[in-house]
């Protein structure tokens, strides 16, 4: 997939705010910290367009990007992080909750899973709150060019046996580094737009 142009439309605090048009969108979701930023980065082949932060959890609202003005991808707000109090943590889940169920456009979910270790409860949460909304989940498992090859059968196994993933969803290793599992990625993500 050729990206000719990606931008950021909107930081939506609430569905108010959120794009009105009625074009297919690619929700991303991961624990604060995993790379989703890193992960749009390499996508589009921009360096920056996704800000990626040393404090994680710094992305607090849902942002839209514009990718070749027939998609969006929605940055979700990461989760585990344990400096965000209560009640912001509150807020998100209200926000996130009424995106995942109510929004028509979503087509499906990237969840960002570091390879390196074995997905957190909070991952397993994610997982199975994505599968209650009966989205396609394609599961991303980033940070793959710091394992040794011969490790990564073994750990993309472990992945898929911890979220019990289910037969329809895909599991894409990949690298923001090297670019490894791009294509393949790219190829999934098209085949849930339809476009």
């Amino acid at each position: 997939m050729k990206v000719n142009s990606a931008d950021i439309v909107i930081s939506a605090a609430s569905k108010k705010q959120y794009p009105k048009e009625p074009i297919p969108e690619i929700a991303l979701a991961g624990r604060s910290n995993v790379g989703k930023s890193s992960f749009i980065n390499r996508m589009i082949q921009r360096k920056n367009l996704a800000r990626t932060s040393s404090k994680p959890g710094k992305t607090q609202t849902l942002n839209f990007y514009i990718i070749n003005e027939k998609f969006h991808f929605v940055d979700v707000p990461g989760y585990g992080y344990a400096k965000v109090s209560k009640k912001e943590r509150a807020k998100w889940g209200e926000m996130m909750g009424e995106y995942f169920a109510e929004r028509e456009q979503l087509r499906a979910t990237a969840l960002i899973i570091d390879v390196r270790h074995k997905p957190t409860e909070d991952d397993q949460m994610m997982y199975d709150y994505l599968k209650h909304f009966e989205l396609p989940v394609m599961v991303i498992a980033t940070k793959l060019d710091k394992i040794k090859k011969g490790q990564r059968k073994k750990q993309l196994k472990m992945i898929y046996d911890v979220l019990e993933m289910e037969e329809e969803d895909t599991l894409i290793p990949f690298s923001a580094e090297t670019g490894e599992g791009k294509d393949v990625a790219w190829r999934t993500m098209l085949s849930h737009l339809k476009l």
